[in-house]
């Protein structure tokens, strides 16, 4: 009860003060369109869990007073699945639609989004995209129907490189992606931005693989030996970082992982004690933040006995009641215009939604893997470890400038 209060009241507080509700006790129904089977069916199901906990939490208290309802599609990981599963939620009368999992299924959705929206005025469609990270999506691929609320790649990249230009130990990088767009634009902007800024730095190795298909990834391991290399950087998620970590331990390699998603499932039980001080992440968020993610985060252990780290999503419902209430409506084309710039309050301070590209403005985050302690408590699937933070980077640190050329309705 203690953690639900405070969630409640984290609720209340990311919201803001306007004072017309919006069609108020209106249920606004999203369409959640990511995999629930497959190797990361398990990142999915924890993503549509959280989906739905925050519609709790959010439909208690929300500047619009309206409620949210979560419809859960399984894509498998599929473009065409994805595309299949869009169409479903149009005919069922959802015009909000989120994803996040898979630039490639974003990329599709954008293209199918934008041609519903030409083709059928007053049924328009808004994209909530909470993970997926292809920098195209905000530069020469933006859409006004695209709204994006995780870091892109080349914002954390930003980052990331900021703190490795300190870091003397660096010395041979090794670049291991998964082959699609995300993957292809980590190993893209860790070469400029190492160039830009560590030039001494030699990139021993650059590899691509199949996307969720490697079940060993030892080989890759043994490779990464032979390079010399001190330091991985690696975008990569769900079970092909959790197998990559494991084998790293396995095949007792050293060197430092630097990471975009440590945190989520499966890899930090891959991770174990293994790679303590060793693997690094950058991201928006971290699991010893304080309140209201702090309460958030131990009620959702409590109930499901599973972590929490989609930290985008209360974000989402944040900006979409803060658009709604401002617009004092529903409608998908007035809110698009009420989210497009709109500064609303955050789980991690005070955010934007740049209005130039649809990307949100916010601070990012390097933790380490290290043991839990009195200062950081938390400690996902149990292992007795944690994320620790190491440094902070403002907005304006991570900002990328962006190359949209926005067409608006």
């Amino acid at each position: 009860m203690k953690f639900a209060l405070k969630a409640l009241t984290g609720a209340a507080l990311l919201t803001c003060a306007f004072a017309v509700h919006a069609q108020k006790g209106e249920t606004v129904k999203i369409a959640w369109i990511d995999p629930q089977t497959g190797l990361m069916g398990p990142v999915g199901n924890n993503q549509l869990r959280s989906w739905q906990f925050f519609a709790e939490k959010f439909n208690v208290n929300n500047a619009a007073g309206v409620k949210f309802e979560v419809v859960g599609f399984d894509n498998k990981l599929s473009p065409a699945e994805s595309l299949t599963a869009l169409q479903a939620a149009i005919d069922q009368g959802v015009r909000y639609i989120a994803q996040g999992n898979g630039s490639s299924v974003a990329g599709a959705l954008i293209d199918a989004v934008n041609r519903h929206n030409s083709r059928n005025p007053g049924k328009e469609v808004i994209f909530l995209n909470y993970a997926a990270v292809d920098p195209d999506f905000t530069n020469s691929k933006c859409s006004y129907w695209h709204f994006r609320f995780d870091a892109d790649t080349s914002m954390k990249m930003e980052a990331l490189t900021t703190y490795m230009k300190e870091k003397t130990d660096v010395k041979k990088v090794y670049l291991f992606n998964q082959n699609y767009s995300h993957g292809q634009q980590v190993a893209k902007f860790a070469k400029e931005n190492l160039k830009r800024k560590r030039p001494d730095i030699e990139i021993v190795g650059e590899e691509l693989h199949p996307l969720a298909q490697v079940r060993d990834f030892a080989p890759y391991i043994a490779k990464i030996r032979a390079a010399g290399a001190d330091t991985v950087i690696t975008g990569n998620w769900g079970s092909d970082l959790a197998l990559l970590v494991k084998a790293a331990n396995e095949g007792g390699y050293t060197g430092k992982f630097y990471t975009y998603y440590t945190g989520v499932t499966g890899t930090p039980t891959a991770l174990g004690t293994g790679g303590e001080g060793r693997v690094y992440q950058v991201a928006y968020s971290h699991y010893n933040m304080g309140e209201p993610m702090k309460g958030w985060m131990a009620e959702f252990k409590q109930r499901f006995n599973d972590d929490m780290y989609t930290a985008a999503i209360p974000n989402v419902y944040s900006a979409l009641s803060d658009a709604m209430a401002k617009a004092k409506s529903t409608d998908p084309v007035k809110v698009a215009a009420a989210l497009s710039g709109l500064k609303f309050k955050g789980f991690n301070g005070e955010v934007e939604m740049r209005r130039t590209d649809h990307q949100l403005q916010q601070p990012l985050y390097l933790t380490v893997w290290q043991k839990t302690d009195a200062k950081h408590p938390y400690s996902p699937e149990n292992t007795g470890m944690t994320l620790a933070p190491v440094q902070e980077f403002p907005a304006y640190v991570a900002s990328t400038p962006t190359s949209c050329q926005m067409k608006r309705p």
